[in-house]
């Protein structure tokens, strides 16, 4: 996919309030091809989680750095992949990772990524119940809460 452009959402100026639609633009964006140990993916779920929210308050400490102004907005996503460079994945699995998410494509290290089953669930649930949400929500009820 050399020289390939893809659509990719930054954020233009870190809110000094709630966020607003003002703040973010889609520009177009080189689409890399994969390295060595790397996939090319196609985005078909991005989350939108409130951990991000935090990413867009660079003055407060934080255990994720902030997101950059100059790169495209990142967070989880079930993606589709396209090619690969490396073992463990063909083309049309499905994985869930956290590198690259607001764009249309992105690579990212096969290492990095976790393949997903289609016809187990919807594949917005791999962003949801069976993804980060659910994961916190259980070990928060199974870890803290300890009900009986």
């Amino acid at each position: 996919m050399t020289g390939t452009k893809t659509r990719a959402v930054f954020l233009k100026a870190f809110p000094k309030a709630a966020p607003t639609p003002d703040l973010f633009e889609i520009r177009s964006i080189e689409t890399p091809d994969p390295a060595p140990g790397e996939a090319l993916l196609r985005t078909v779920w991005m989350s939108v989680d409130p951990y991000m929210r935090g990413r867009m308050r660079p003055e407060v400490k934080s255990y994720i750095p902030p997101f950059s102004l100059d790169e495209p907005l990142s967070g989880g996503a079930v993606s589709e992949v396209v090619s690969v460079n490396g073992e463990g994945l063909s083309p049309g699995d499905y994985v869930v990772g956290f590198s690259g998410g607001w764009r249309d494509y992105h690579t990212a290290s096969i290492s990095e990524l976790t393949k997903v089953d289609p016809s187990l669930a919807p594949l917005s649930a791999y962003l949801g119940v069976l993804g980060m949400p659910g994961f916190t929500g259980w070990h928060g009820l199974m870890e803290y809460g300890r009900p009986k």
